[in-house]
């Protein structure tokens, strides 16, 4: 169940919370990063598969990099010790969850209404491996730094990135069994879970809500 108590709602800015906030602003620097690879390929290979589940994936990477850079704003310069800040970048990460709901379900219905057939793409099936790895482990360390900084938006940052990775395995079982057995179907039917737990996602960290199970 998603909670805001276990953020501390006035942390102690001593220097841990000081060096707190510098690890959180050098691996959201490490997330853009990686999150531009990941958005670009994701794409390159949806589109030339055909594969509407991957194309999503792909642009939510890049919503994933603009709550990166959300967080980078929100701890640089005067802003790393501004509450008014804190709740600006907490309500911008989540406005980020909404973007990317839209196009994926119109989509997705699109594709299981003319039948679709996504093609296989062993690039996309290594990249989605690496983030199922990855991604989880960017975000369970967003999550701890979040607790020590008291900061919505690190949390909202790192459950994106939790979320990522679960989307990726989604993502990566569809791909797989497209390529193994015809299962077609799949791919839209993922498309649609990915535009549901943003939206879901996206509502609670909107209210300042932190996913335990993140």
């Amino acid at each position: 169940m998603p909670t805001s108590a276990s953020l501390a709602p006035s942390p102690q800015r001593d220097a841990s919370w000081e060096g707190a906030a510098h690890w959180a602003v050098l691996l959201s620097w490490i997330s853009l990063a990686y999150m531009a690879v990941e958005g670009g390929v994701g794409i390159w290979q949806g589109l030339a598969a055909g594969s509407v589940a991957l194309v999503g994936w792909g642009l939510a990477s890049f919503i994933e990099g603009l709550a990166s850079v959300v967080v980078v704003w929100r701890f640089t310069g005067d802003r790393r010790l501004s509450d008014t800040a804190e709740h600006r970048a907490q309500r911008l990460v989540a406005l980020q969850f909404f973007v990317l709901a839209p196009y994926v379900v119109v989509e997705s219905v699109r594709t299981l209404i003319d039948g679709g057939h996504a093609d296989v793409t062993t690039i996309g099936m290594a990249l989605t491996a690496t983030s199922v790895v990855l991604m989880p482990l960017l975000g369970k360390a967003k999550h701890n730094l979040a607790q020590r900084l008291g900061s919505g938006a690190t949390a909202g940052e790192g459950t994106q990135n939790v979320l990522c990775g679960v989307q990726a395995a989604a993502v990566l079982v569809g791909l797989a069994a497209n390529a193994s057995v015809g299962a077609w179907w799949l791919d839209p039917l993922i498309g649609l879970f990915i535009a549901f737990v943003a939206v879901k996602e996206g509502r609670d960290a909107w209210r300042g809500e932190v996913c335990e199970c993140c």
